[in-house]
């Protein structure tokens, strides 16, 4: 009810009740499942997964792959042969139970034929069918034992005895092992139900022997089936915990390049601000939009001297000391090589063409590189000779350092290295737009090669 204004008579707006139904659950809907019951449910959704669901659906069995043990010790025919061998060990098996299911004395003719079929069929199948032919198998047997009686006195003869024994081996080696048990335990079921059937009463010690011989052949293939799954799995973590491992290293040479250069870009910027700052003073009644450019190029050096500090900030490790004394040149690589002789490496150093100043980038880059190589001959191949050959061409520098092999080769241990040397001389190479090519010599020993393009210089007024 509500009042429009003063002295008007009330006005009451209608309400309409909704009544909203809820549908009633089902019965047991909701309810809590006990572990029990979720452990069983799952156990038959495997069951139906495994053997009922697409049970005859084509899965040939494939040839064994190039690095099998079979095929990669042969080459020619012979290799193409080995490549079959499974099917044709399968095939045997088949010949094998067909020959027992035909030995029989108290059937022969078609009977005995047609129980040698029964035997060698299931076998076959198992090449193209596994889960088919495990039920092919039961049915196979069930016939078998109506077509004559067994001398065994059992629900089994000997042929398919030793046929279900195979199916039941290869269908386990190709699929899960959950797969191999449900087989046993439906063997199991088979074989008091066709006892009862046919009358065998006195078949049960034979339907223990299958289940013993079944259980301990399944055993093994279960086993192995397991140690080959956690074989793979070991060897794709060791893939994927390499990638991670490369892929951590580059990032971290990316990021101790990142602070080396800081220095170089840093020495520029400062100079251009510098620069920018004393040139008004150098000219006599500089107009003033020449002054304000200069004081806008001093404004935007210092903005990014700035910026690149905080960058570095972002690339420095928590333990990163700043270095004191200037980044090295091809200037300080006499005293780097002094230092890898007092190591114990022999190492010479020779230079061609016109010795110039390069930029610092490609100094320090050089530096690095040449430093790395040694290093490496050292961890590598101790004992050795060493040469550094220095290039100073038109286009460029070009680097070329080259060891001997160890004079010692089987006392060479590996290194416990995270294998940075390489990566990181590609990564300075490649942050210049350079080449580099690395190989062994006929001698034994091993080469880095590296050209560094360098612009030429432009000359004053112009090329």
């Amino acid at each position: 009810m509500r009042t429009t204004g003063p002295g008007r008579p009330p006005t009451v707006s209608p309400v309409t009740e909704t009544t909203h139904t809820h549908p009633t659950p089902p019965a047991g809907a909701g309810r809590p499942r006990s572990p029990e019951f979720r452990l069983a449910a799952d156990a038959l959704a495997g069951l139906r997964q495994d053997l009922f669901h697409g049970a005859f659906a084509y899965r040939p069995l494939p040839r064994l792959g190039p690095g099998s043990r079979l095929v990669r010790g042969r080459s020619g025919r012979m290799r193409e042969y080995a490549a079959w061998a499974p099917h044709g060990l399968v095939a045997f098996l088949g010949l094998v139970a067909m020959w027992l299911g035909m030995l029989r004395g108290d059937i022969s003719g078609a009977p005995s034929l047609l129980c040698g079929l029964l035997a060698l069929v299931p076998v076959l199948l198992t090449l193209v069918r596994p889960a088919g032919a495990f039920w092919l198998s039961l049915v196979a047997s069930l016939i078998n034992g109506v077509v004559g009686e067994d001398y065994w006195g059992g629900i089994w003869t000997p042929g398919t005895f030793f046929s279900h024994l195979v199916v039941l081996t290869v269908v386990a080696v190709r699929t899960r092992p959950r797969t191999a048990a449900w087989m046993w335990v439906l063997t199991g079921v088979y074989g008091s139900f066709a006892g009862s059937l046919l009358g065998r009463l006195d078949g049960r010690g034979e339907v223990a022997q299958m289940q013993l011989l079944s259980a301990l052949v399944l055993l093994v293939v279960a086993v192995r089936q397991i140690r080959r799954q956690a074989a793979a799995e070991v060897t794709a973590q060791q893939t994927v915990t390499e990638h991670e491992r490369s892929r951590r290293t580059l990032l971290e040479e990316r990021t101790t390049i990142a602070r080396e250069l800081h220095d170089v870009v840093a020495h520029h910027m400062s100079v251009v601000a510098i620069q920018a700052e004393a040139a008004p003073y150098r000219v006599e009644n500089p107009p003033p939009e020449l002054e304000k450019a200069f004081v806008t190029i001093r404004e935007n050096a210092v903005a990014a001297l700035t910026e690149l500090r905080r960058v570095l900030g972002v690339v420095r490790a928590e333990d990163y000391e700043a270095p004191d004394a200037p980044q090295p040149t091809l200037a300080d690589l006499d005293a780097l090589l002094a230092n890898v002789r007092e190591a114990g490496l022999d190492v010479t150093k020779a230079v061609t063409g016109a010795v110039r100043e390069l930029p610092q980038g490609v100094e320090l880059s050089a530096y690095r590189i040449v430093q790395e190589a040694l290093s490496n001959t050292l961890r590598h191949a101790p004992g050795a000779s060493a040469r550094v050959e220095i290039g100073y061409v038109l286009g460029g520098l070009g680097l070329r350092v080259v060891n001997g092999p160890p004079p010692a080769p089987s006392l060479v241990k590996p290194s416990p290295g995270a294998g940075h040397g390489l990566t990181g001389m590609r990564e300075r190479v490649g942050m210049l737009d350079g080449e580099m090519t690395t190989a062994r010599t006929a001698e034994g020993g091993y080469e880095v090669t590296v050209f560094l393009p360098v612009p030429a210089p432009e000359t004053e007024g112009g090329a």
